[in-house]
C-alpha cells in the first residue's frame, strides 16, 4: 500500500513537471485566465489566516486582461462580519506568469500550474509589517473541484513548503458573490 502511495505521488509529480514546464512557473495565456473563478483551497503561513481558517469560505475572483497586459482582479471574500469586495491591478514583472500589485500592500503572484480551462494554482507573497507572507491558492471555474485536482493542489503546496496544518479546502458559500450589492 505504501509503495502504491509513493508511486502515485511520483506520477503526479512527473505530470505536474510536464504540464508546468519549469517547476514552479506555468506558461500564462491571459485569454484563458480571464473571467470568473472560485478560490476553492488555500495554503498559508500567515498567522492571521491560520487562526481563522475554520471560519473562511470559498471566495470569488474575476480577472480582466487590460490592453497593456495588466490584470484587473475583482474579489468577493466572505468574512464573518460582511462580504468584502475590492479590486486590484496586477502589473507584469517581466518573469513569465508573474505579476505585482502595490494595491492593499506589496503583493507578487505567480502562476504555478493550470490546465488552461478549469483550474489554476497561484503562489502569492505579500509584505506585511516587515514580514513576507506566503500563500498558495487553488482557483476553479466551478465550486466543485475534481478530487484529483485537490490532490494535485495538496502536492504542490507541500512542494512549496506548506504542511497539512497550513493547507485547507474552503467550504462553498452563496452569500458573497461578485456583481451583487
Amino acid at each position: 500500500m505504501r509503495t502504491l502511495g509513493l508511486s502515485l505521488g511520483m506520477v503526479l509529480l512527473c505530470l505536474w513537471r510536464v504540464q508546468a514546464g519549469d517547476p514552479g512557473t506555468a506558461e500564462l495565456d491571459e485569454s484563458k485566465i480571464a473571467g470568473t473563478w472560485y478560490i476553492t483551497a488555500m495554503a498559508s503561513d500567515s498567522e492571521s489566516y491560520l487562526q481563522k481558517k475554520d471560519q473562511l469560505k470559498m471566495a470569488m475572483a474575476s480577472i480582466e486582461v487590460q490592453g497593456n497586459g495588466d490584470l484587473k482582479v475583482s474579489f468577493a471574500i466572505p468574512t464573518p462580519e460582511r462580504c468584502m469586495k475590492f479590486e486590484s491591478i496586477y502589473k507584469p514583472t517581466g518573469s513569465p506568469g508573474e505579476y505585482h500589485s502595490s494595491d492593499r500592500g506589496n503583493k507578487t503572484v505567480r502562476l504555478v500550474d493550470t490546465d488552461g480551462s478549469s483550474y489554476m494554482v497561484v503562489f502569492a507573497t505579500k509584505e506585511k509589517e516587515g514580514k513576507t507572507l506566503h500563500m498558495l491558492r487553488l482557483y476553479s471555474r466551478t465550486q466543485w473541484v475534481r478530487p484529483k485536482i485537490k490532490l494535485l493542489f495538496k502536492k504542490l503546496a507541500k512542494l512549496n513548503g506548506f504542511t497539512d496544518e497550513t493547507i485547507w479546502i474552503l467550504p462553498r458559500q452563496e452569500e458573497c458573490r461578485l456583481g451583487e450589492p
